[in-house]
């Protein structure tokens, strides 16, 4: 079988590109075995709808797998769960090329499609339970928005039993063999990707699954890596496990977890941390922990973070900023949702002291929730500050807790 242009179900078939050389996708993601821009072909007795397109750069070889398959006038319907470059590459070309086809996004990308072609197009929207017929074959279309932009939907084709994903379940894995069971070891690449491009909507990957629950899934046809055709539940059940929250030791214990990162060149961040810490263990319920940002890496730092109800962060101000690490720990917080943690910031200093106001907006910018004003201290910390900090840890940890205050706006 020619895997280039493969047969997915009775009806479907793969005509895609492949991107083998391809080492960063959108900045913060490795593709050690490169990538696929996977874009699918449906057959019905009264024509055909394509699913997708492809990079731009990779158009050829999607035009030369399409009409090996199809003419240009078969095609009823251009279907594109999501509108990010990389899977509408080909689209005003595919449309000029086949201008009697209806175009179908989700109400969400409407907006997206006038930036990316510049003159009007006729389009339609869909959202969740909208259907279209290709004669004896049904496309149902289900909203589920930011997995990973707010545009996202997914589609079911009904008599195939095939479920074309968008971005959830994909993986940046090259291997032309296509199918889960022939290519090679991607476990890796699977949990790679969920935890860089879906774990930070977790929520949204839930209610997502929730709809999928609806349907029997044969296979499953994701926008990127292998097809998953050999037991879809097993990948179902990892982004269900991996996206519920009951695996975190706070659920597991009852307590809300408070962590305080610091960073400390001469041990005067470091003693602030200290009490800080301490201040915070005080109030029932809290879990508070401490941890040296000069000895984490980012795996774990991530991992800190989506455990931790607050956030607080400790940095000395070194030639009017603050650290290094501390800003690498924020930088972590693409991966994960911050709405809705709590956090603060602190420091010492020798001359200006800008690092605690610096970390501070940036986590506003984040939209951590900040109840109290950063906290620094020049030089070596008094006993009188260290019960300030003290007191700021308690603070803290109270409004974790559910003491009501005035918010920042």
């Amino acid at each position: 079988m020619d895997n280039l242009t493969a047969q997915i179900s009775p009806s479907v078939h793969f005509i895609g590109a492949f991107d083998p050389k391809i080492r960063t996708f959108d900045i913060i993601m490795k593709t050690a075995n490169g990538s696929s821009y996977n874009s699918y072909i449906v057959r019905g007795s009264e024509g055909v709808a394509i699913m997708d397109t492809v990079k731009k750069e990779f158009s050829n070889d999607f035009f030369s797998r399409l009409e090996s398959l199809c003419s240009y006038d078969e095609i009823k319907y251009i279907v594109l769960h999501h509108l990010e470059p990389d899977h509408s590459g080909a689209l005003e070309e595919l449309m000029n090329r086949a201008p009697r086809a209806k175009l179908i996004i989700s109400g969400r990308a409407v907006i997206m499609l006038k930036g990316i072609i510049k003159t009007d197009i006729p389009f339609e929207t869909a959202n969740t339970g909208k259907k279209i017929s290709l004669g004896d074959k049904t496309i149902e279309f289900l909203s589920t928005p930011f997995l990973h932009w707010p545009d996202t939907m997914s589609s079911y084709l009904h008599e195939d039993k095939v479920l074309f994903s968008g971005d959830v379940f994909g993986s940046h894995y090259y291997d032309e063999r296509l199918f889960d069971d022939e290519v090679g070891d991607f476990s890796y690449a699977f949990k790679y990707y969920y935890e860089h491009i879906m774990r930070p909507f977790k929520k949204y990957v839930l209610e997502a699954l929730n709809l999928y629950s609806r349907f029997e899934i044969k296979t499953i046809a994701p926008l990127h890596g292998p097809i998953l055709r050999t037991n879809p539940q097993f990948y179902i059940n990892k982004y269900q496990e991996w996206s519920s929250d009951a695996r975190f030791r706070k659920n597991t214990f009852g307590n809300k977890m408070l962590s305080v990162f610091y960073m400390s060149s001469y041990d005067n961040t470091h003693k602030m941390a200290e009490v800080i810490m301490e201040g915070a263990d005080t109030i029932d319920g809290i879990v508070a922990s401490m941890y040296d940002l000069a000895s984490l890496d980012e795996r774990n730092m991530i991992d800190l973070l989506e455990e931790s109800d607050a956030i607080i962060i400790g940095s000395p101000t070194i030639n009017g900023d603050a650290v290094k690490p501390a800003w690498d720990l924020l930088s972590c917080m693409a991966f994960l949702e911050s709405q809705g943690k709590v956090g603060a910031s602190f420091g010492s200093y020798g001359w200006t002291g800008e690092a605690p106001e610096m970390l501070h907006d940036r986590m506003r910018w984040l939209k951590f929730r900040l109840p109290v004003k950063p906290i620094k201290i020049k030089l070596i910390p008094t006993e009188e500050e260290l019960n300030e900090c003290f007191v700021f840890g308690k603070e803290v940890a109270e409004i974790t807790m559910g003491k009501m205050v005035e918010m920042e706006i």
